[in-house]
């Protein structure tokens, strides 16, 4: 009998949520799914290989569903990445007991260390914010700052960490507090990543240069 990778991932998924850890060994996941241990390997070398692809699907899933809305096509480069944390938050919400195991809740999570687990969803997290990041170029939310852009991606990367470690630890209604910190994260990259107070004394200062060239 062959298996699906997505059956797979689906029955791991299930079984993390109902005992409250992953399979003990690959041995017993596999047998329980009527399946070999070679067969599970032929989709996935590991429990964190598998643990890795839920993961990148989270955030495939909520990057997805947020572009297929209507409005998408009319966001600016900021509302688009609003839209992408908030459908993750509702994705993370209906697997938050896999979440909080996934992570932790302890202090080994933390922005600029990154767990295993999260490798490929913030690989394909910064290919979407560089996309974010061209469309901002070309509109004028985002300045073009060649000695600093190389570091746009790291603000966001360390900002996506942030958002999960508060949803980890959040415990208000409907995790609110989160929502909130979202906002308040996303404006306040777009607030370093934009133009500023710090681009017009720059655009002021070789203002005065050329009138006095």
């Amino acid at each position: 009998m062959s298996m699906e990778a997505s059956a797979l991932k689906a029955a791991y998924l299930d079984y993390v949520r109902r005992h409250g850890h992953a399979p003990k060994t690959v041995f017993a996941f596999a047998d329980a799914q009527g399946i070999s241990e070679g067969e599970f390997y032929r989709s996935f070398a590991s429990f964190v290989a598998l643990d890795r692809e839920l993961w990148a699907d989270f955030g495939r899933d909520a990057l997805t569903q947020a572009s297929q809305e209507p409005a998408w096509q009319g966001y600016g480069a900021r509302e688009k990445l609003l839209a992408f944390y908030y459908t993750l938050l509702e994705v993370l919400k209906n697997n938050r007991s896999y979440a909080l195991l996934a992570l932790g809740r302890s202090q080994r999570f933390r922005p600029a260390v990154t767990p295993k687990v999260l490798s490929k969803f913030e690989h394909e997290f910064k290919r979407f914010v560089a996309e974010l990041l061209r469309e901002g170029r070309g509109t004028g939310e985002v300045a073009s700052r060649p000695m600093l852009e190389d570091g746009y991606q790291r603000i966001f990367l360390r900002q996506l960490q942030f958002i999960l470690l508060f949803f980890v630890r959040d415990e208000s209604p409907n995790f609110e507090r989160t929502d909130a910190a979202v906002e308040k994260a996303v404006t306040l990259s777009f607030d370093l990543v934009g133009r500023n107070t710090l681009d017009s004394a720059f655009d002021f200062g070789r203002f005065l240069l050329h009138k006095h060239a």
